[in-house]
């Protein structure tokens, strides 16, 4: 059995609940009435009991306690994954997709999402997803745009000869059906 690690000696039981009162973060309300037992005497089953949870819990929250006070016993937002992309890359990756595709090169004739995860791979043996890029390019301040589709042979002359157009409405209005 490990040794029972000793609350730091710099708080008092008083002290901890009135902290408690004016947290907003109920965990954090509950792990300091809990360590308030044990600077009242209680031992620290009592304190697992406050707690609603285990002996080894407890001696994790005193230890945080003990490290960083009353702020070490709030939940920590959890770090996450490392970005795939360093900012040289994105820069790298940034600069390509302005530049646009060059055919000859490229092998496209613009940019797919698909396109650029394998110029990613290419450039800088990464593999990344086409969800992970797109929120990548959206964080740099690109958007998922594509032109509107056009026949190569679209004759604009003909367009604007199928148009309905209709004659201007008079000053008077509905007055010249009647």
């Amino acid at each position: 059995m490990a040794a029972a690690v000793r609350v730091r000696g710099d708080y008092d039981a008083v002290q901890l609940r009135e902290l408690a009162k004016r947290s907003d973060d109920a965990d954090q309300t509950r792990r300091l009435l809990a360590l308030a037992a044990v600077y009242d005497g209680g031992s620290r089953t009592e304190a697992a009991k406050i707690g609603g949870v285990g002996l080894q819990t407890v001696r994790d929250w005193v230890l945080a306690f003990n490290a960083e006070g009353p702020s070490g016993l709030v939940d920590g937002k959890a770090p996450g994954n490392p970005p795939l992309l360093s900012d040289q890359q994105r820069r790298a990756l940034m600069w390509i997709v302005e530049a646009g595709p060059i055919p000859a090169a490229h092998g496209v004739v613009r940019w797919r999402l698909i396109d650029l995860a394998q110029w990613v791979f290419d450039e800088f043996r990464v593999s990344i997803s086409k969800q992970t890029l797109s929120r990548e390019l959206r964080a740099m301040g690109f958007r998922k745009l594509s032109a509107r589709p056009r026949h190569h042979a679209q004759d604009a002359d003909a367009l604007e000869a199928f148009k309905n157009v209709w004659p201007a409405p008079s000053a008077r209005g509905l007055c010249d059906l009647i």
